[in-house]
C-alpha cells in the first residue's frame, strides 16, 4: 500500500500516515535498519508490531530520512539527527509520524466501544463537557470525543516523556467540538505547568472489503 495521507501542517511541520497492507517480508526488503533497531525488530513477538515498525521506516523514507537518522534515548523517545523533532505512532493497520521544527507528539487510535468502559481511568474534568454526549443516541459522538481525549493525552505524554505523569490527574483537555478539529490541553505535573495546542482528524480506511473502522489521528504542539 502506498502512502495513505500527507498533511503539510505548515512550512516546518509534516504528518505522514501509512496504511499497512504489505507483508513483513515485503516491508523488510524495502527498508534499511541500523543495528540496534534490527535487534529491536527481531525481538518483537507480534508480526503486526514488526510490520508497523517497518512501515514507520517507509514513512521516514518518504521524508528523505532513513532509519540511520533515527535513534532512541534512554527513555525510549525517538529523535532525528539534526534539529528536527519527531514523534511516532501506530495502531492496528495504521502508522504515522510527525516531523517538525517544534516539539511535537502524535497518536493514532482505533475508535471502539471499549473506550467508554475505561474512560474514568483517563478522564476527570473532561466529563463536565462530555456529559452532554452521554445519551444513547449520541454514543458514536461520545466514543469519538473520548478517542480524541485519549489521543491528546498520549501525544502530550510522548512530548514530555516523564515518569509519573497521570493522564487522569495531570493532563486536562479543554472542551471542543469534533467539527472544529482543534482544542487546548494543559499539563500540571509537580511544579511544571505547560499548555499544548491539539489538532485532530478522523481517518477512514480505504479497504472497502473490510468492515469500516475509523481511526482518530491527534497531534500536539507544546506552547
Amino acid at each position: 500500500m502506498p502512502l495513505f495521507k500527507t498533511i503539510n501542517f505548515n512550512s516546518t511541520t509534516q504528518i505522514l500516515v501509512w496504511e499497512v497492507a504489505e507483508s513483513y517480508a515485503e516491508l523488510l526488503e524495502q527498508v534499511v535498519l541500523n543495528d540496534s533497531n534490527r535487534i529491536r525488530l527481531d525481538g518483537m513477538k507480534s508480526e503486526m508490531h514488526q510490520r508497523a515498525f517497518l512501515s514507520v521506516r517507509k514513512l521516514l523514507q518518504e521524508t528523505g530520512h532513513t532509519d540511520l537518522d533515527l535513534y532512541y534515548d534512554e527513555f525510549g523517545k525517538p529523535h532525528l539527527n539534526g534539529e528536527k523533532h519527531i514523534s511516532i505512532t501506530h495502531s492496528h493497520n495504521f502508522s504515522a509520524i510527525i516531523i517538525s521544527d517544534k516539539t511535537v507528539g502524535i497518536d493514532i487510535e482505533l475508535q471502539r466501544d471499549k473506550i467508554i468502559r475505561i474512560a474514568d481511568k483517563f478522564c476527570d474534568s473532561e466529563f463536565q463537557f462530555l456529559s452532554r454526549s452521554l445519551g444513547v443516541e449520541n454514543k458514536e459522538e461520545y466514543i469519538r470525543k473520548l478517542t480524541v481525549i485519549w489521543g491528546a493525552k498520549e501525544a502530550i505524554f510522548k512530548i514530555r516523556n516523564e515518569k509519573g505523569i497521570s493522564f487522569k490527574d495531570h493532563i486536562k483537555v479543554n472542551s471542543f467540538e469534533l467539527n472544529v478539529k482543534q482544542t487546548i490541553a494543559e499539563l500540571h505535573f509537580d511544579s511544571l505547568v505547560k499548555n499544548f495546542k491539539i489538532h485532530f482528524e478522523e481517518i477512514d480506511p480505504s479497504d472497502s472489503e473490510q468492515e469500516k473502522q475509523n481511526f482518530t489521528l491527534v497531534y500536539a504542539f507544546e506552547n
